[in-house]
């Protein structure tokens, strides 16, 4: 579901812009700081409604300006195009349009308009903690099944009950009924994410083998608890441990998504271009997955392409990139760095000092 227009206003050192954009590529060329960043961290918003760079929106909104807008046309898969926008405030309100129809929520935003963003800060995936991996199988598992969201807010909402109700509790009979609850959301959570980890699995490990030959590369799922309990009786199991420490040690928010190169943890074996690669390889293995399974395409960001790749590496990404036919930016500092992605069908675009033309 591809942008065809783009609007931005006051949002970081963009006052005004309007640009028609390609189906596919779109190439955001400019010096640091010059605002091509800023570009994608709008589109970024306009697909989810937060920036990746900041949580506070007082931050993105234009010195001195009350508010912000992000409006854009898509293509739905009737090939319409249909207006989507964002207005967020400083005060913190925002009011999301899709359609012509206001009042929409932010998960609709990302149905809309599914997202993956690739930039230089994005090694978190691979070399920080499981809440990041986790965030990458829920992106799939949202975009997948329907009862997700709801299920995964549920569940977090239950759970801070549960460790609240633990500091006062005399006995686990006073969790019983709560735990009833967190039990079965938590199991259909592991159900849909085991499933969509099987599914997706082979295709990320063969784009990770293609982008990296040199190393035998495996995903593993792990759900957060032991697979081999029922959550409900881990909860009555891990009640005393639980109530010492002041919350519920186990569960579906610490699921996780364990990567090995050759047998080592990831960070321990790859360099920073490797890492790049990878990356750049689960990332495009979740999008094809998508498009195979629902018909929709992402939307691909690459924020500092030709950061810690050499030629060769920038060359292999760009020749996926173009298999994929999806709608795809891409910052640079340099034409040439871009120049193995250049077609007839790309727009190239100008940044400096926040105004973006057309070149």
């Amino acid at each position: 579901m591809p942008l065809t227009r783009l609007v931005v206003q006051q949002f970081r050192n963009i006052k005004a812009c309007d640009i028609q954009l390609s189906t596919g590529f779109n190439f955001i060329i400019g010096p640091n700081g010059s605002g091509k960043t800023s570009l994608l961290e709008a589109i970024y918003m306009l697909g989810h409604g937060r920036s990746f760079k900041s949580s506070l929106t007082s931050r993105v909104i234009q010195n001195e300006c009350p508010e912000l807008f992000i409006h854009g046309r898509f293509l739905n898969s009737d090939q319409f195009e249909l207006p989507i926008g964002i207005n967020k405030q400083r005060n913190g309100s925002t009011e999301v349009k899709i359609g012509g129809q206001s009042g929409q929520k932010l998960a609709q935003l990302a149905q809309v308009l599914p997202l993956q963003l690739i930039h230089p800060e994005g090694f978190d995936l691979l070399t920080d903690g499981p809440k990041h991996r986790r965030a990458f199988i829920d992106w799939g598992v949202f975009h997948s099944e329907v009862g997700f969201y709801e299920a995964w807010g549920r569940f977090k909402r239950l759970n801070k009950q549960r460790n609240a109700l633990l500091k006062n509790a005399l006995g686990y009979r006073e969790m019983q009924y709560w735990d009833r609850q967190l039990a079965q959301l938590a199991e259909q959570i592991d159900s849909w994410r085991r499933a969509y980890v099987a599914q997706m699995q082979p295709l990320a490990e063969e784009m990770c083998q293609a982008f990296l030959p040199e190393f035998e590369i495996k995903l593993g799922y792990y759900r957060g608890w032991d697979k081999d309990t029922s959550y409900d009786a881990l909860l009555e199991k891990n009640f005393e441990r639980d109530q010492s420490l002041g919350y519920t040690f186990s569960g579906p928010n610490k699921a996780d998504l364990r990567i090995k190169v050759n047998n080592t943890p990831v960070e321990d074996v790859l360099s920073r271009g490797q890492l790049k690669l990878m990356m750049c390889a689960l990332r495009l293995a979740q999008g094809q997955h998508l498009a195979q399974l629902t018909g929709k395409q992402s939307i691909y960001l690459i924020d500092d392409f030709a950061s810690e790749l050499d030629s060769q590496r920038r060359k292999r990404l760009a020749d996926y990139l173009k298999q994929t036919k999806a709608q795809v930016f891409v910052s640079s500092i340099t034409e040439s760095q871009v120049v193995d992605m250049i077609d007839e069908n790309g727009k190239m675009f100008h940044v400096e000092h926040g105004t973006i033309e057309q070149g």
